[in-house]
């Protein structure tokens, strides 16, 4: 099924020029024409703060405020207008360290550049079907960080309370 994705909003954050242009022009290709872009973190918190997007998609990687500080913002911020909104980070070579403090930071989804069209368009797609629960544990606040809910039997599993 084809989604009409033409009524999102969506946040672009990138330092390079080319990758924000590239990101955009893909949004356009997908039929995402209210797309607003920026090339680094306070920028895009401040215009993030004054526009109701739907989504944020973000580059690891910036100075001086980088694509986790951004989510830590977004997510925690007392002015933060929306904590709960999709982030989705972009990274280029991802390492297993970057993916963990992607998540640890709150991102929703992450995904490796350079990517399709195709696979961008079904990133989006999931996180419309299948939005994620959110919860508070300590300090951090996003997204459940637990993919799939696993039957367990054994003797280690816990007690219902």
């Amino acid at each position: 099924m084809a989604y009409d994705l033409s009524s999102l909003r969506i946040l672009v954050v990138d330092p390079s020029p080319f990758r924000r242009m590239l990101v955009c022009d893909v949004l356009n290709a997908l039929g995402i024409n209210q797309v607003e872009s920026v090339n680094e973190g306070s920028s895009g918190y401040s215009i993030f703060r004054s526009t109701n997007f739907d989504i944020v998609i973000t580059e690891q990687i910036m100075m001086p405020l980088d694509g986790l500080d951004l989510t830590r913002m977004i997510r925690t911020s007392p002015d933060s207008p929306n904590p709960t909104v999709p982030i989705l980070m972009l990274v280029s070579a991802p390492r297993t360290k970057d993916v963990i403090a992607a998540r640890d930071s709150g991102v929703t989804e992450f995904m490796a550049m350079p990517f399709s069209v195709k696979a961008l368009y079904n990133r989006l797609v999931f996180i419309i079907e299948q939005p994620r629960d959110f919860v508070q544990d300590g300090e951090y606040f996003g997204p459940d960080r637990r993919r799939a809910v696993k039957d367990f039997f054994g003797d280690d599993q816990r007690i219902e309370d």
